[in-house]
């Protein structure tokens, strides 16, 4: 593992869906004709305002958590192309972050939405311990969602409790929260390049970890392939999102009882 690699190559950062009355996730969509999807400007620009403040603080602390913690561990590569940081145009990628997730939202009516960031480089022989540390690395950007959606969580109960009942902050919050958890979620997929993978390649002997990383070349279009088929929708992130609901919702028990 001598060469620069990325920790976390792609990244989901936003999905049309809020979450039922059961806590689980449900697709949302407009009515579309035969030949051509109907979108909704009105519809497109709200959507547009309320997700844009959550992704871009998604995006950005999970990279620069990646090379927050690379730079702990031992490598400097991230911070010496000026990777740690909180300005989001440094992690933006114009494909990826912008083209793809407006290209899918017109294909789709806004029933689905990819989009990944710029990964951030790590040199994972430059760890300090390169198979410990990896897994510290990976893990970063994940648990920087997680953090994340409960901040929103908590801000939405600070909101509530206040009795502010200004639509447009309610749903940025319930946004923050959706958009965090799948990118907690999706990224913690074990299969290389995501992040599960990596924390998956430092956790097993080093036999099946060599196995396992001979993957990653092809680890983006398995995962789109199971994206497509719904495995990891049913499989995977629909039942760690109702985890992460569940976690979300136990923790901010004393604040909702505080604040009534």
């Amino acid at each position: 593992m001598g060469h620069c690699q990325s920790a976390g190559n792609h990244h989901i950062y936003a999905a049309r869906a809020q979450r039922t009355g059961s806590g689980g996730c449900q697709r949302q969509g407009w009515p579309a004709s035969e030949t051509m999807p109907a979108v909704d400007i009105s519809n497109l620009i709200q959507t547009v305002l309320i997700y844009a403040l959550p992704v871009l603080f998604a995006i950005t602390v999970h990279e620069a958590a990646h090379g927050y913690a690379a730079r702990h561990f031992g490598d400097n590569t991230a911070a010496m192309m000026g990777r740690i940081t909180l300005n989001p145009i440094k992690h933006i990628d114009p494909i990826g972050t912008i083209l793809m997730p407006l290209l899918l939202y017109f294909a789709t009516s806004g029933a689905f939405l990819f989009g990944y960031a710029k990964p951030v480089p790590v040199r994972f022989d430059q760890l300090r311990n390169p198979r410990r540390d990896m897994i510290w690395v990976a893990l970063a950007g994940p648990a920087s969602n997680f953090v994340q959606a409960l901040l929103w969580g908590v801000l939405l109960v600070v909101l509530v409790g206040s009795g502010v009942g200004e639509r447009f902050f309610i749903e940025m919050c319930r946004a923050g929260i959706l958009v965090n958890l799948v990118m907690w979620a999706f990224n913690l997929f074990p299969l290389p390049p995501l992040d599960g993978g990596r924390i998956l390649v430092g956790l097993l002997p080093w036999r099946q970890a060599q196995w396992v990383s001979r993957i990653e070349p092809w680890g983006f279009f398995i995962v789109m392939g199971l994206v497509i088929a719904g495995v990891v929708g049913s499989l995977w992130l629909r039942p760690l999102m109702d985890l992460g609901y569940a976690v979300i919702d136990f923790a901010l028990t004393p604040l909702i009882a505080l604040l009534r």
